[in-house]
């Protein structure tokens, strides 16, 4: 499969319009993950034309995805754009720490490539903001480790504010932003994605498929795995549940008019949407990276966009408390 390539901010890192975003490989909040079928999916996306997988520090208890990557991937490293992250680990007791210091940093930009067996990380995030750490000290090491060359480029996920966009590049050049982004949850598109359009930020979202609702796989009566950390969010509850599925439901004639599954119709929408360079898809098992990346092949014509959106309309927005993932 081919598909046209963009590029990354102002740099010269070209990736595919579909990502594999790596966190479910690890199995901490999704159910009926295995280590071989998690292997088999890094291929498949590899097989499926993907050029681009997003991984991070804390993505499993001893860096697991990282691991994986190299395992896979590691002989076609030339081909591949890796993205990772820092600033999250996970303690003693597996609780989530954020830790955005310095020297923090350094140390899990270090111990990011020898678990992903390469000499420089593609591109290169600071996974949320540190309460406890000004932005600007956590800007001031990714410039240096930009031009030792560890890195070759610099992004920022989990930044709600432009203020916050703005602090950070005064001090090191921004490429890309990372925060959640679907039909239901726009958010950024009030004042976030304009910053970034306007300063020549890609913006590659995550949650395209609103933690696979939108793919539409899980029916009405769904009954849920208690490992299952999906269930804790509104939109997976109570009313929210069923207008999300009435939507789906509006959706459902134009994904089978054009042929496509509920799936490649969402995230071609999301892919098509001005300012947006690619979209994370999250994958545990081979055949659903394969569905969602023949997204890149397709281009949705304007009347079936302009009823997505009227769709759009009548759901609703979801309300989206800040996440990190």
């Amino acid at each position: 499969m081919m598909s046209v390539l963009r590029k990354i901010g102002a740099t010269d890192i070209e990736v595919t319009p579909v990502a594999m975003g790596c966190w479910p490989i690890t199995g901490i909040t999704s159910v009926d993950v295995t280590r071989d079928a998690s292997l088999q999916t890094l291929q498949a996306a590899f097989d499926s034309g993907i050029n681009f997988f997003d991984t991070a520090y804390s993505y499993g208890y001893e860096g697991e995805s990282e691991r994986m990557i190299a395992e896979v991937l590691g002989a076609h490293r030339d081909e591949i754009v890796i993205a990772s992250k820092c600033g999250l680990s996970w303690n003693s007791k597996r609780e989530k720490v954020h830790d955005a210091r310095p020297e923090v940093i350094r140390r899990h930009c270090d111990e990011s490539l020898q678990r992903l067996n390469t000499d420089r990380i593609d591109l290169y995030y600071l996974h949320a903001p540190d309460p406890e750490t000004p932005v600007e000290d956590s800007a001031e090491v990714f410039k240096e480790l930009l031009d030792s060359g560890k890195i070759r480029a610099v992004g920022v996920s989990n930044f709600h504010t432009v203020e916050l966009f703005e602090r950070f590049r005064s001090v090191c050049p921004i490429a890309t932003a990372q925060p959640h982004y679907n039909m239901l949850q726009r958010e950024i598109e009030d004042s976030i994605l304009p910053w970034c359009v306007t300063n020549q930020v890609s913006v590659i979202p995550y949650w395209p498929l609103m933690k696979g609702f939108l793919a539409g796989k899980l029916s009405r009566d769904h009954s849920w795995d208690p490992k299952d950390g999906r269930q804790k969010y509104e939109v997976f509850q109570g009313r929210e549940w069923d207008k999300t599925h009435d939507f789906l439901d509006e959706l459902r004639p134009l994904a089978e008019t054009a042929g496509i599954s509920l799936a490649q119709l969402t995230i071609a929408w999301t892919i098509q949407r001005p300012g947006i360079t690619s979209a994370l898809c999250g994958a545990k098992r081979p055949e659903q990276i394969q569905e969602t990346a023949q997204a890149m092949e397709i281009q949705l014509p304007a009347a079936t966009i302009k009823a997505i959106d009227e769709a759009i309309v009548r759901r609703g927005p979801v309300i989206s408390r800040p996440a990190v993932t």
